[in-house]
């Protein structure tokens, strides 16, 4: 390792997610020696480039793990590299404090609040954020009015697409709807916006007090289809694999730091949105960096570097950044493992 690099550990780096991207933006940076773990051997991220040595943990001795290799080499900070990690690191925020190790996310309030996907809306509903009309489902309280048409996915959780869908009509929403209820305790049914204004991704980085240092925003683009999920009569949903246009978009970042602000941010989120009348309306909200963090990166807006930084040293950059705007486009990678290569 060399003395002018810190040591980072990503925790969870499997194919095509939010860890990957992590390890090439903190790359980006050129000044971290990156680390990785994961519960799969298989994960994509232990055969990536540009990372120092990653280790296959267990699931069932995550947080002791995962400090055994911070111990190992040292390391200052942790980036979680997906929602499991996220919880399970945060709820030991107090051991690694005490290990000097920095977790670089947001709070565990935040984080709780977002994770629970109908009690996050109905408190943006009380903060007077405008919202798409949504309803919080369980199997014994279905409601007799339901927005069409409509997105039914599960109420707990704070990112992917499982078990996300498009309903059109009233048969197709009940049909959908007890689907997802008999793998979930709770459903969320929300008002279907369409696409005519646009659906933005929107990555605020909040500091450890609460204050907004900056916005970067995305347009989306369809025209492949890895960013679509679903594509029917009723309209479009959109894949983990967010593409597009960043550009300026101060109204709408204006818009998403008010959100981070009401919810109490002190960290990374983002704000997944469309356009209605000039006004964003989220659909989701994560607490956490997302997996287009390498497009903003490239971008000029590495809020990953920015945020290990300031967790560091307490500085910010001497310069805002500049944003460079332009067409942000993705595709999947492959990589070929010999089977003696594969971690155990």
């Amino acid at each position: 390792m060399s003395r002018m690099t810190t040591p980072v550990l990503v925790a969870g780096i499997g194919g095509a997610s939010l860890g990957t991207e992590i390890i090439k933006s903190l790359n980006l940076a050129r000044r971290y020696t990156v680390y990785g773990c994961d519960i799969s051997p298989l994960a994509f991220g232990h055969f990536q480039e540009g990372i120092e040595k990653t280790y296959p943990i267990e699931p069932d001795q995550y947080v002791d793990s995962v400090l055994e290799i911070c111990r190992r080499h040292q390391i200052r900070v942790i980036v979680p590299g997906g929602e499991g990690p996220m919880v399970l690191i945060g709820q030991a925020a107090d051991r690694l404090r005490a290990e000097g190790i920095h977790l670089a996310g947001n709070s565990p309030e935040v984080i709780s609040l977002c994770s629970d996907k109908g009690r996050l809306f109905q408190h943006l509903e009380q903060l007077r954020v405008d919202i798409p009309r949504t309803v919080s489902v369980t199997a014994s309280d279905e409601p007799a009015d339901l927005p069409l048409p409509c997105v039914i996915k599960p109420a707990t959780g704070t990112g992917g697409s499982r078990l996300v869908f498009l309903a059109s009509d009233e048969r197709e929403a009940r049909l959908y709807l007890r689907y997802v209820l008999e793998n979930c305790e709770t459903a969320l049914v929300q008002e279907y916006i369409p696409l005519e204004e646009g659906e933005f991704t929107i990555g605020v980085l909040s500091l450890p007090d609460g204050n907004v240092y900056g916005s970067i925003a995305l347009k989306r683009l369809f025209h492949a289809k890895l960013s679509v999920l679903v594509n029917t009569r009723a309209g479009l949903i959109s894949s983990g694999y967010s593409q597009g246009l960043i550009d300026h978009f101060p109204g709408l970042c204006e818009q998403a730091e008010r959100i981070a602000g009401l919810i109490r941010s002190c960290g990374p989120i983002n704000v997944q949105g469309r356009v209605r009348d000039g006004v964003l309306l989220p659909f989701e909200i994560n607490p956490r960096f997302s997996a287009s963090t390498y497009l903003r990166a490239l971008a000029g807006f590495n809020e990953i570097d920015i945020f290990i930084q300031f967790l560091l040293s307490g500085e910010l950059p001497a310069a805002r950044p500049q944003i460079r705007p332009g067409y942000y486009l993705r595709s999947l990678t492959e990589t070929v493992v010999p089977k003696e290569q594969v971690k155990r």
